[in-house]
């Protein structure tokens, strides 16, 4: 269940794995709700949208405990210049201030439109325009920077599958594995 010192453990694994699934199922919901414009149509996106955030959030936060309390990370891989573990390591905290400020600009977003009490209450109204609510204006930009962040993250987990055929990306998989045997 636990990291080791070369290989992530079955706990972060799991969560990496479904944070990334379900991050990607926010960005499409996100950016398919932005653009519609028939209320009924949004209201029905956004019923999956809004509680998938907040699994997000509950595994963002589990995430962040389980490496303060519970277990360590593995360390860097060896031989790697200083530049790319250093932005490595600026990429991931990125993902966790942008995730945390995703979370908080959604629920300004909800709390500030009154869209909650249309979304999981018994109001029949139309969604509120969104285009006013302050939060949005961060949310959005929050958005496009987590498309950035993914697309850096995985391009380099593909340079190094890839380019470098170090097995590094093994090391975010389930069970042992020997890095250079799947190159």
């Amino acid at each position: 269940m636990k990291s080791s010192l070369t290989q992530y453990g079955s706990v972060a694994v799991a969560i990496h794995w479904l944070s990334a699934i379900f991050i990607l199922a926010m960005l499409g919901s996100g950016f398919r709700a932005a653009s519609m414009t028939e209320s009924a149509a949004k209201e029905a996106v956004l019923l999956f949208h809004v509680p998938l955030g907040v699994v997000i959030l509950i595994l963002t936060l589990f995430r962040l405990f389980w490496w303060w309390r519970v277990d360590q990370k593995p360390r860097p891989v060896a031989g790697d210049p200083a530049w790319q573990t250093l932005s490595a390591k600026i990429i991931h905290v990125l993902f966790y201030i942008v995730i945390l400020g995703m979370a908080v600009s959604g629920i300004g977003i909800i709390l500030l439109s009154g869209a909650g009490s249309i979304l999981f209450g018994d109001s029949a109204a139309p969604l509120p325009d969104f285009t006013d609510v302050l939060p949005r204006i961060p949310h959005g930009l929050g958005a496009r920077l987590m498309v950035a962040l993914f697309v850096l993250h995985a391009g380099a987990a593909l340079y190094h599958h890839f380019i470098k055929r170090d097995g590094l990306i093994w090391r975010m998989w389930f069970g042992s594995h020997d890095r250079g045997a799947r190159s």
